[in-house]
């Protein structure tokens, strides 16, 4: 039987209608298409990431016939074109792809030049002023954009012939201009470390595709550098030297004799630090650090012992205060007690430099904070309060009624990330309290305590059981366990806390016990053992059934947390069923689509990098905010952001967002949010940790709602949280 021949290759010449369906991970998409012969659109199936609605396409593929989609054009490769019908040229230049034209001013330009009208733009752009309302200004911008657009599209077509995208052509277009193709041909690893969005691997596949032999010191340095950046992303600040080794020569696939070679030209180089350092059980350990995380442990390091030996005191009235009096009249002020542990946390933080105070929900930091707050405001301290995202600053200043910032805004981030405030230029303060510290990571909280002036005290608040933070480091865990650092553990669950089931079952997960799932009114579980019914039941649990009993606005009061960004029941996923049910399609609303994302108006989304280059004061990973204005003509979408700030975000950056309607409980961390909807399942087995979990649950203020298996549910309150982190904090304050 001889096998069936594969359809002839086939030219097919089109412009991008839409895309009905585009997979994020693989770039595989389904798009409509209309061509010249025919009134009826086509469909098209294929890799098409990075084209655009309303733009002429030069498809190469075969036809093809699916069982029940009928007639498709499978594309095999394409490359953009020119348009050359009055039509086309309309749709082209008013779908937002040359900045400055929208529909309304393409329709005027093309009925003034009709099939002329890309050649006038190309050679004479000077005439545009001759179509009514187009006046210098905007002809400038358009011929600027027109230029742009021609030198990214020649870089596009070099960058398309060794596999980059047409999202990262225009960065790397944006970060060397004209020197692009040499800088890609000649330093491709340059590209990981410049363009934000290249990692090593599309540069090691540019570098195969210019030739750059496999061995090469060149790659393998580079290589080695990577290894130790996607530790520093799975929170580490430094890997073991034969970890290191190890990790690289499976990554590089060369012999470890030639990594070995290579990283000690590199620690020659300057380009890594080596370190010998005692582990854990007095072992010494060869330690292998990117350059500025080995920088910002040792000068956290050196600040805090700074701050705990000095001998200034800028609350010096606290050294020998009359504490019964104290107490009696904050208890005037705020009308509680303080319990013992809270009253030592209280005298602790007044009379202590450097203090930290953890404890689970309930268990009272909040008032512990806020009767140390008025008590040093009592003897006109300067006190200043922070949070590591603008939720978590919000809360802070509603619960002591002072003012708080976020950690970014009061180091005043530079573009860049240089604060403008550090141990030259100090803050201005007496009491420096930070709250959900379990968040800080190494680098932003060696930049915060640097910038703390002799004789201050730093108060760090946070519960250690949470996930610690999403950048490098431990800080929190590691203060904890240097026994020069003062501390305080509150432990007794206050009454009306222990109420809550949110609270009682919190604290169950904990201790390794499983959650109470009968008779509470504000802690659910909906059984599901199928993982796509899981995600659908989801969507409806927080779409409809919340909304309906507990009068809960689906879009602003609930927040979907999942354990992993992948999969059916992933933030990925979840974030697209989610819109379709709260910011759906429709005819004439403007959307703009990344990648497989489509953003609308009135999108929950989060930034996904540190952006220091982007509002007043830089806009950070986890930020959230709503998007609510987006113009093709401008290629610009803005989304107001939880700290009130509104951002402009030019199309091409984009990529830095990603929706938030679901978002992974490590995203979720310092927030909380009236209800939250966590769906469980055996899918994500390696992600079911008792410490993901716990801090899931004490994101929510009234409500909990579980879905999904109850195996997943007691994998994840039976699996203690991975091993500790690399790192040395603790190793370098004792």
């Amino acid at each position: 039987m001889t096998a069936p021949t594969r359809p002839p290759l086939a030219t097919l010449d089109a412009v991008l209608e839409r895309l009905t369906y585009v997979n994020e991970e693989t770039g595989y998409t389904v798009a409509r298409v209309a061509t010249e012969r025919g009134s009826d659109l086509l469909t098209v199936v294929g890799a098409l990431l990075g084209a655009q609605p309303g733009e002429t396409l030069r498809l190469r593929g075969r036809w093809s016939s699916h069982p029940r989609y009928g007639r498709q054009f499978e594309v095999d490769s394409y490359t953009t074109v020119l348009p050359a019908t009055i039509q086309g040229i309309q749709r082209y230049l008013g779908s937002g792809l040359v900045k400055g034209i929208g529909p309304v001013f393409a329709e005027r330009i093309v009925a003034h030049f009709g099939l002329d009208t890309l050649r006038i733009i190309e050679e004479e752009p000077a005439r545009l002023v001759e179509v009514p309302g187009l006046g210098p200004k905007r002809t400038a911008k358009i011929t600027a954009a027109w230029e742009e657009q021609k030198a990214i599209k020649e870089v596009m077509v070099f960058l398309q012939g060794v596999g980059v995208s047409t999202s990262l052509a225009v960065r790397i277009y944006k970060q060397y201009g004209d020197a692009s193709t040499d800088v890609v041909i000649k330093e491709p690893y340059r590209l990981a470390a410049d363009v934000w969005g290249i990692g090593f691997k599309t540069a090691d596949t540019i570098a195969q595709a210019v030739g750059i032999p496999h061995d090469s010191p060149q790659r393998v340095m580079a290589g080695l550098q990577y290894t130790l950046s996607e530790a520093t992303d799975n929170g580490h600040c430094y890997l073991p030297e034969p970890d290191l080794i190890a990790d690289a020569t499976k990554i590089l696939d060369v012999p470890a004799d030639l990594v070995t070679r290579c990283l000690d030209d590199l620690v020659a180089d300057e380009g890594v630090v080596r370190e010998t350092l005692r582990a854990a059980g007095g072992q010494p350990v060869q330690a292998v650090y990117l350059v500025p995380f080995h920088r910002a442990e040792q000068s956290l390091a050196n600040s805090l012992r700074r701050l705990l030996h000095d001998r200034a005191d800028r609350l010096p009235h606290f050294g020998g205060v009359d504490w019964t009096k104290a107490l009696t009249w904050l208890k005037a002020r705020t009308g509680n007690d303080l319990a013992p542990e809270q009253e030592q946390a209280v005298r602790l933080a007044l009379t202590s430099k450097v203090a930290v105070l953890t404890g689970g929900p309930g268990c009272g930091k909040s008032f512990t904070v806020r009767s140390i707050v008025e008590l040093a405001a009592a003897k006109k301290a300067k006190v200043t309060l922070v949070a590591p995202t603008g939720r978590a600053a919000k809360r802070l200043s509603e619960l002591t009624g002072h003012p708080a910032a976020t950690v970014h805004r009061l180091l005043q981030l530079r573009p860049g990330g240089d604060a403008s405030y550090d141990r030259d230029n100090p803050f201005d303060v007496d009491l420096l309290v930070v709250d959900e510290a379990s968040m800080l990571d190494l680098i932003l909280a060696n930049k915060l305590v640097k910038a703390i002036p002799p004789g201050a005290h730093l108060l760090l608040v946070g519960d250690v059981d949470q996930l610690p933070s999403v950048g490098a480091g431990e800080v929190l865990r590691d203060l904890l366990a240097a026994p020069v650092i003062p501390r305080v553990r509150l432990t007794q669950v206050f009454r009306q806390a222990a109420q809550s089931g949110v609270v009682t079952n919190a604290h169950r997960i904990n201790a390794g016990r499983p959650p109470i799932l009968r008779g509470l009114p504000d802690f659910f579980l909906f059984a599901c053992d199928d993982t796509d019914a899981t995600a659908e039941l989801t969507v409806d649990v927080a779409c409809a059934r919340i909304p309906a009993k507990f009068r809960l606005d689906p879009r602003r009061d609930v927040q979907v947390l999942t354990p992993m960004h992948r999969g059916p029941a992933g933030a990925g996923a979840l974030n697209t069923l989610l819109q379709q049910r709260l910011t759906p399609h429709r005819e004439n609303q403007p959307e703009r689509r990344m990648g497989g994302r489509v953003f609308r108006v009135g999108d929950k989304v989060t930034q996904i990098r540190n952006n220091y280059d982007k509002g007043q004061a830089g806009i950070f990973n986890g930020t959230l905010g709503v998007v609510t204005a987006l113009s093709a003509e401008e290629q610009t979408l803005t989304v107001l952001t939880d700290e009130d700030e509104s951002i402009d975000y030019d199309f091409d950056e984009l990529d830095e967002l990603t929706h938030a309607y679901a978002m992974t409980i490590h995203r979720s961390q310092g927030s909380e949010y009236p209800a939250v909807v966590i769906p469980l399942t055996t899918s994500a087995w390696m992600m079911l940790q008792r410490n993901l979990l716990y801090t899931a649950v004490t994101r929510a203020k009234q409500l909990v709602v579980l879905v999904g298996s109850r195996r997943a549910l007691a994998a994840a309150v039976r699996t203690v949280g991975a091993g500790r982190r690399h790192t040395a904090l603790n190793h370098r304050l004792t």
